[in-house]
């Protein structure tokens, strides 16, 4: 699931700013000490960590750094460790206690998420009255990290124009030839930790943090990916869920077919709209009705796959990129300018605005590469999504796909690098119902591309206590975009522990 724009991403980290009320000093570092209460005696020395907070590098007033030690297989203790990363934003006012966050992703640095663009984030109302809580999940970032390609060879990976034609059995070959030198460089360069880069080691990353942070619930806000995170942590602790919102969820019972073919649709759907609010505006590149737009810009995606077009930085754009400068603007409707503007330069031979947003997605600025999302993204899917080999199944998405999405569906298909993954899949995909977690919000929005409304509606179902938000709009989740009422919703929650009305719907 898929930064410099407005919002790109919030499945990766944003990049907007953070925000301190001013006149107001930050307070003192304050440090709680450990909740190690019936912590088995194997996990003692992990649980009884003091984290040492200095002021962080960046960020300004009122952030804190650290790093703990996390076991690196939870299920042996004693075979090694592995480090996390963690920002905190200390509460204005007398704190309520700590509020994680995650980005989603998976991959995104939460580390970065809260140093550059806390009110983003989580609002100023949460800011003043609780420590803010960052942190880069075991693989990513800052924390003990995934490591695969350097600049120029990722650059290859992941911008280079397959000499093969699209869809032919010697493309599909070429493809997966760079799947698996991918696959290589990650088991080579990651020091053995690619087994371990799970959700569910992740969720028991995140108690270890509520932990040595003195907590004894977990407050948490986790956005696309960070929804899984967070059922998965109500699942395993249901004890210690405190407040949990989950916003533009994934639904944990699907597999990575269906996850693919929702995702397709739904990019499809928000594309449509993108148009339907080109067209009105009377600058668009495009003319004539919804459909006939569409048409034209299936066309101009022919025209590049055929003939890429060269950046002044010698890369040249094929289609695949394009998709990819596409899908980036479709998560957030204040980016759909910026997709105008790029479309628009296509079709006079500039690539620079569309490389520009594929470099968004892919982390890659100036010509290197800021964080290791994309690396990430595939070390946690390929572990946590089991393989299929069911070619009728796959057929049939496709044909799905063929006929509800046909302006992405030449671009939507290709090689799994999951099945040269190093590491056979640990991960099933079932529901998850965290019995005894008590009320868990999940927001979902109606026309989100990369998490479709119907998984949030799916998870809020399985949840013993699911409470549905809805928002009804385009984007990628509803929390902090500008909806009264769902801001309302979920600062009531975690100020004055208000649980929304099952099935609130926000025009």
């Amino acid at each position: 699931m898929t930064a410099g724009l407005v919002a790109a991403s919030v499945a990766l980290s944003g990049c907007l700013y953070a925000v301190i009320p001013e006149g107001v000093a930050p307070r003192p570092s304050q440090t709680k000490s450990p909740d190690t209460a019936g912590v088995a005696a194997e996990l003692l020395p992990f649980y009884e960590q003091e984290p040492q907070w200095e002021p962080c590098d960046e960020g300004g007033p009122g952030f804190d750094c650290t790093v703990i030690d996390a076991p690196l297989d939870w299920e042996n203790p004693d075979a090694g460790e592995i480090e996390l990363s963690i920002v905190r934003h200390q509460a204005v006012n007398s704190p309520m206690g700590s509020l994680l966050t995650n980005p989603g992703g998976p991959g995104g640095s939460g580390r970065s998420f809260i140093l550059n663009s806390l009110d983003y984030a989580v609002g100023s109302e949460l800011i003043e009255n609780y420590d803010v809580i960052g942190f880069d999940p075991r693989g990513v970032g800052e924390s003990t990290a995934v490591t695969c390609f350097d600049a120029a060879a990722m650059d290859a990976y992941l911008y280079d124009i397959p000499e093969a034609d699209r869809g032919s059995d010697e493309w599909e070959a070429e493809l997966t030839e760079r799947d698996k030198e991918f696959a290589a460089a990650c088991e080579a360069n990651s020091d053995g930790i690619l087994p371990f880069i799970t959700t569910i080691n992740s969720a028991r990353d995140m108690d270890l943090i509520r932990a040595v942070l003195g907590d004894e619930q977990l407050n948490y806000i986790g956005f696309s990916y960070g929804t899984f995170l967070g059922a998965t942590y109500a699942n395993l602790y249901p004890d210690k869920a405190g407040r949990l919102v989950l916003d533009g969820a994934v639904d944990p019972s699907v597999s990575g077919l269906e996850v693919g073919t929702t995702q397709a649709l739904g990019f499809e759907s928000a594309l449509r709209a993108y148009m339907q609010d080109c067209l009105d505006s009377g600058s668009c590149p495009f003319n004539g009705t919804v459909d006939e737009a569409m048409d034209d810009l299936g066309a101009l995606l022919a025209s590049v796959d055929r003939r890429p077009l060269r950046n002044g930085d010698g890369r040249m754009l094929g289609a695949d990129s394009l998709m990819t400068a596409i899908i980036v603007t479709l998560y957030s409707e204040e980016n759909w300018v910026v997709l105008t503007q790029a479309l628009d330069g296509v079709l006079q031979g500039d690539a620079y605005v569309a490389f520009y947003l594929a470099d968004q997605y892919n982390g890659r600025q100036d010509g290197v590469y800021i964080d290791n999302s994309s690396e990430a993204f595939t070390a946690y899917n390929c572990m946590d999504y089991p393989l299929e080999d069911d070619q009728a199944a796959e057929d049939a998405a496709m044909k799905k796909i063929d006929a509800q999405a046909p302006t992405v569906a030449p671009y939507w298909s290709g090689p799994d690098t999951c099945a040269v993954w190093p590491h056979d899949p640990t991960g099933t995909r079932n529901e998850i119902h965290a019995e005894g977690a008590g009320p868990i919000v999940v927001i979902g929005t109606t026309n989100d591309p990369a998490t479709p409304y119907e998984w949030s509606v799916s998870l809020a179902d399985q949840l013993e206590e699911g409470v549905l938000v809805t928002r009804v709009g385009e984007g990628h989740t509803g929390y902090n975009k500008g909806n009264i009422c769902v801001d309302q919703a979920v600062v009531g929650f975690f100020l004055d522990d208000v649980v929304p009305e099952d099935g609130l719907e926000c025009d």
